[in-house]
């Protein structure tokens, strides 16, 4: 569906009385018309703030409010909230850098109360739970306000985000459908504040580096209405997604997890090296390796090699060779989050293995829960609705969608293939570099991140195609979102700053 942009419709021309004429009667089995649709109004509120960024005092305006979406008729379809910072006096040459997070179904929460809003909500910083209220909502000075100015985009079914009367969620809940949306969103944004000839940046967080690649791709590659982008930030990256596939019979995401798993190890005390760094290096190289070969050989690998194999994952993943014969030299990260620490009775995290849960028992071969997920989303969903509705004055009576459900309603196609077409958006990104010699890409990565591992995301963009002196890494010491221990929030947001400056 063609999505055109939104008027609002002031008045309808009124008809004539004809008095002189009966009015016919209704038959008796006439179908009862549909109520009307109700008109949504765009709510949109302001409000003036100051802050130190960067070690920059500085005032900035907030703004919150609804872009409606409309089919060519003028059909509303969605509302669209963003959640806008930009610095007092406006200064059309600043950048201006447009975020959301992932999911599919989440909600901008995590990126502007955790990481670069000018708000963030305090959890602790060394992989414990987040306990129950209040959690203190604080000034962030690691905000990038002082480089850029932002956009927080809920895309529909995320947030305070929404579909419009009868629109169904197939009009929106797909790669490419959600694409178009959120680039409609930004273009308008553009428009609207007259930020056309502005640096642009555009990143995302898990799915949202998914959505990035669509976006760009809907942004230059898909009409002559181009608005070309000075960086992508990926952050937590997921673009090919055999890479992460626990597929029977793929074994790549074997091959892409097992450094994340040493990593995983060494902070648990599973395996001994100097660092990380040196650690997850080796298992990079092995995993490349003597363990890709061994297995592409599958039952056809000879024995000797096999206890070669065996010996290495074994240093690799904490895990005893007894156990890695018995699970064919294949061990999914579920299996690996229940048996790394069954000895202690704990599992260990799936967004951030640094976090460890206790189960109802020891026994299961996967976890009951994520404990680095129930660790901390009660303090950033409570963060978000105080901010957002006292804070900026947003008034609704929905409930904020942190994550939601829609995730099982996607529509995972592109470009006209069919569902169990092999998913990569990571072409994208590379016809987007080749085409705007101005195009960097920033990778941020936890070592400690199985949602999205760090040699996952290493394979998607060292793929042809992709113009390897424009992409940069940046890895860090926590997880999926690595800005909820404050040493790599800090990092994270100096990394940004250095890449915004030097465009």
């Amino acid at each position: 569906m063609k999505l055109a942009v939104f008027a609002l419709l002031l008045g309808a021309a009124a008809v004539p009385a004809m008095a002189q004429e009966a009015p016919a009667p209704a038959k008796a089995d006439a179908k009862p018309a549909d109520p009307p649709v109700a008109t949504v109004v765009p709510q949109v509120v302001t409000t003036r703030h100051s802050g130190t960024f960067g070690g920059q005092r500085m005032r900035y305006t907030a703004t919150i409010g609804e872009t409606i979406i409309a089919a060519e008729d003028g059909t509303q379809k969605a509302a669209i909230v963003t959640t806008s910072y930009v610095k007092d006096p406006r200064d059309t040459a600043r950048p201006v850098t447009f975020l959301f997070n992932g999911g599919p179904g989440s909600g901008s929460v995590w990126l502007m109360m955790g990481a670069f809003g000018p708000k963030r909500v305090a959890i602790p910083s060394d992989a414990r739970d987040d306990g129950a209220p209040p959690y203190p909502i604080l000034d962030n000075p690691d905000s990038l306000l002082d480089v850029t100015d932002l956009v927080f985009i809920d895309p529909p079914g995320t947030g305070f985000s929404h579909l419009i009367g009868k629109t169904e969620g197939k009009e929106f809940y797909g790669v490419t459908a959600d694409a178009k949306a959120v680039a409609e969103v930004i273009r308008r944004w553009i428009a609207d504040n007259g930020r056309w000839n502005s640096p642009k940046y555009l990143g995302g967080e898990s799915y949202g580096t998914t959505r990035s690649a669509a976006v760009v791709n809907e942004l230059e590659a898909t009409t002559y209405n181009d608005v070309a982008l000075n960086g992508i930030l990926l952050i937590s990256t997921v673009l090919d997604f055999a890479a992460g596939a626990d597929t029977p019979g793929n074994e790549l995401g074997y091959i892409t997890n097992l450094p994340s798993m040493a990593a995983t190890a060494l902070y648990h005390g599973k395996a001994s090296a100097p660092s990380v760094e040196a650690f997850v290096e080796e298992a990079r190289q092995f995993a490349t390796g003597a363990y890709a070969a061994a297995l592409l050989k599958g039952q056809k690998l000879p024995p000797e090699e096999r206890a070669s194999v065996r010996t290495q994952l074994a240093r690799f993943t904490g895990l005893s060779e007894t156990y890695l014969e018995q699970a064919d030299l294949r061990v999914t990260p579920d299996r690996f989050y229940k048996q790394l620490l069954r000895d202690r009775g704990l599992t260990v995290g799936r967004l951030d293995a640094r976090y460890t849960g206790r189960d109802y028992d020891s026994a299961g071969e996967s976890p009951d829960n994520d404990p680095s997920f129930y660790g901390i989303d009660a303090g950033y969903t409570a963060a978000v609705n105080q901010w957002e509705r006292e804070g900026l004055g947003f008034r609704t009576s929905r409930e904020y969608q942190s994550i939601s459900g829609i995730g099982a309603e996607w529509d995972w196609r592109i470009g006209g293939r069919d569902s169990n077409a092999y998913l990569t958006v990571a072409p994208y990104i590379g016809k987007a570099m080749r085409e705007n010699s101005g195009l960097r890409v920033f990778v941020g990565q936890g070592y400690y991140d199985f949602a999205t591992p760090f040699f996952a995301a290493e394979y998607a963009l060292s793929r042809t195609g992709i113009p390897q002196d424009r992409v940069e890494f940046h890895y860090y010491h926590a997880g999926h979102m690595m800005y909820v221990r404050d040493e790599d929030r800090r990092k994270l947001s100096a990394d940004l700053r250095q890449f915004i400056r030097s465009r």
